[in-house]
């Protein structure tokens, strides 16, 4: 049995990151001894751009954990390396996904590696870069990577499209690609109504998740005026960065006022898991990207998916088999994509494939990674 000590966020802070957090420490407990070091302040609210980092879900996925981290109280730090020498483990796994946290991942960094018995220092990389990222950010991250992941024994990704970006910075460094795991989990979750009502006359698509420019929303609405035939389609997330007016805007210009329908609010777990079955498919139409938590909850709930070929998302929709995959920046192409994917009903044997292959995407099998890199 090993020890684990893990390092990141969990309820009741919302997201794709506490969620990926909560079920590896769930699944780790299964057959290990595993603490869950948490934050007891995630972010200031006047850096989140979002309306809150809370989880606002009736039902939502938690685990046992301690509250004591502050990234921005050095003070804490310290705390939480005393909790770490004092609970002795034989790994630590600490989440990668913005330069935000480099102080404070740094500092717990240089102090685990003076512990003794010192244990191993393992990485989750789930953006080894930012999505965004403006030109002071791009010239100073070279050296963040390196004083911060440099310390790190040993590297999951979840794309090989990442690991070469992070042997780019650190060559040497010991890096496994394992698929992202899925959140099949939500699928325990009780589902909400829906606050809005949609036609029945027409298939829906979905765009879900946070807004943000990377995610390809714009190129999406072009591409839905296009269709051949009489879609829906339903964009449900909160959206940042003040882009709502120019959507809304984009859609009058379209003439797609009768077609979309804008949900812009955070979706807790149950909501979340009530648009996707309600769609018909999931359209995720990323400029960049290197995963997607929204293709393991579609992927988990049996929907398909058509994406992008950019990062590691072309890696877990297959082509033709679970989904369908386009150039990114492609109106065209996209909705030629969703016209084939109703013009040959694929709906019903993507689904399927999706279902019987999800094994891949096993946690256990991240889990097996893990203990791969322990052993290196």
């Amino acid at each position: 049995m090993t020890r684990y000590c893990l390092l990141g966020p969990t309820f009741p802070y919302r997201g794709g990151i506490a969620h990926y957090t909560t079920l590896l420490a769930q699944h780790l407990r299964e057959e290990n001894e595993v603490l869950l070091l948490s934050f007891s302040r995630q972010y200031p609210s006047w850096l989140f751009p979002g309306k809150s980092d809370k989880d606002p879900s009736e039902r939502p996925l938690q685990t046992e954990a301690l509250y004591e981290l502050d990234p921005l109280n050095p003070l804490t730090w310290r705390r939480t390396l005393q909790q770490i020498r004092s609970w002795q483990p034989d790994v630590v796994i600490i989440p990668w996904w913005h330069p935000y946290f480099a102080p404070v991942w740094a500092g717990l960094g240089w102090g685990i590696q003076r512990l003794k018995p010192r244990p191993q220092l393992l990485f989750i990389c789930h953006n080894v870069v930012p999505h965004e990222q403006g030109r002071l950010s791009h010239l100073l991250l070279p050296r963040v990577l390196k004083t911060v992941l440099g310390r790190g024994n040993g590297f999951i990704v979840h794309s090989q499209a990442d690991k070469a970006i992070l042997q780019s910075h650190l060559p040497k460094a010991q890096v496994i690609v394992s698929p992202h795991p899925t959140y099949a989990a939500f699928g325990k979750q009780p589902r909400q109504k829906l606050p809005i009502s949609l036609p029945n006359d027409r298939p829906l698509l979905l765009f879900c998740g946070l807004v943000r420019p990377y995610k390809g929303l714009d190129v999406l609405l072009e591409a839905v005026a296009l269709l051949k035939r009489p879609f829906h389609l339903l964009v449900a997330g909160e959206f940042w960065q003040g882009g709502l007016v120019a959507y809304q805007t984009q859609i009058i210009r379209l003439q797609l006022e009768n077609h979309v329908t804008l949900l812009n609010e955070y979706l807790p777990d149950e909501m979340l898991t009530a648009c996707i079955d309600r769609a018909n498919v999931v359209i995720l139409p990323y400029r960049n990207a290197t995963q997607s938590g929204i293709v393991q909850i579609a992927f988990g709930r049996g929907k398909p998916v058509i994406t992008t070929n950019v990062g590691g998302l072309g890696e877990v929709v297959e082509d033709g088999r679970t989904g369908l995959v386009v150039p990114p920046e492609n109106a065209p192409a996209l909705a030629e994509a969703i016209d084939c994917y109703f013009d040959h009903n694929l709906e019903e044997v993507f689904s399927e494939r999706i279902l019987a292959g999800n094994g891949r995407f096993s946690w256990e099998h991240l889990i097996q990674e893990l203990k791969s890199l322990n052993k290196c």
